[in-house]
């Protein structure tokens, strides 16, 4: 896989991607950071058969989003893009459902640790409102998670508890699902 930079007009939506369409993306979610920073996190692409043209396997809603942004400031910056080697159809499907697939979104905690990092280093919540796109007001939410007390942070992190217990099991229904048994005090009286 090689590193590039490639200008805009080079590239158009692979067919293989997982999330093509005939309508744009919605980019309202991604496009003040793009604004703000550019895009940083490579597109994925392979060479479509045509001299210096490539085709994105991943990163539609980048491309988009960059695509508007170029449009509103009457140039394009060469999009930062990871170029896979030529392969099958099905090499740039799975690399399309993996990149989409593997993502997962930060809980509260982390953006709230991360949010009191970039206030030490001299950013606003106005700066960080923009930056990433929500309002004043979830910021100063988020940011209000560093009053809970250390043990609580630490306790909101954590994945929830599946609905497996240690105990043995005393009874299931037909899918499996083990159930615990209910203590005498809470049963309801059998109905007559």
């Amino acid at each position: 896989m090689q590193l590039a930079h490639i200008a805009i007009d080079r590239l158009n939506i692979s067919a293989v991607n997982m999330r093509h369409a005939r309508r744009a993306p919605d980019v309202s979610g991604i496009l003040p950071s793009v604004r703000a920073r550019g895009v940083l996190v490579p597109l994925l692409m392979r060479p479509n058969g045509a001299p210096d043209m490539f085709e994105i396997v991943a990163g539609r809603r980048r491309y988009f989003a960059a695509k508007s942004i170029a449009n509103e400031r009457g140039e394009a910056e060469p999009l930062p893009c990871a170029i896979m080697e030529d392969g099958d159809d099905a090499d740039a499907l799975e690399a399309s459902l993996i990149e989409n697939i593997a993502r997962l979104d930060p809980d509260e905690v982390s953006q709230w640790e991360t949010f009191s990092r970039l206030i030490k280093q001299g950013r606003t919540v106005p700066d960080i409102a923009a930056t990433f796109g929500i309002t004043e007001l979830a910021v100063k939410r988020i940011l209000t998670l560093g009053d809970l007390l250390p043990k609580l942070r630490e306790a909101y992190s954590t994945p929830r508890p599946r609905a497996i217990s240690p105990w043995p099991r005393r009874r299931s229904n037909r899918t499996g699902w083990r159930f615990l048994p209910i203590p005498s005090t809470t049963r309801r009286p059998a109905s007559s």
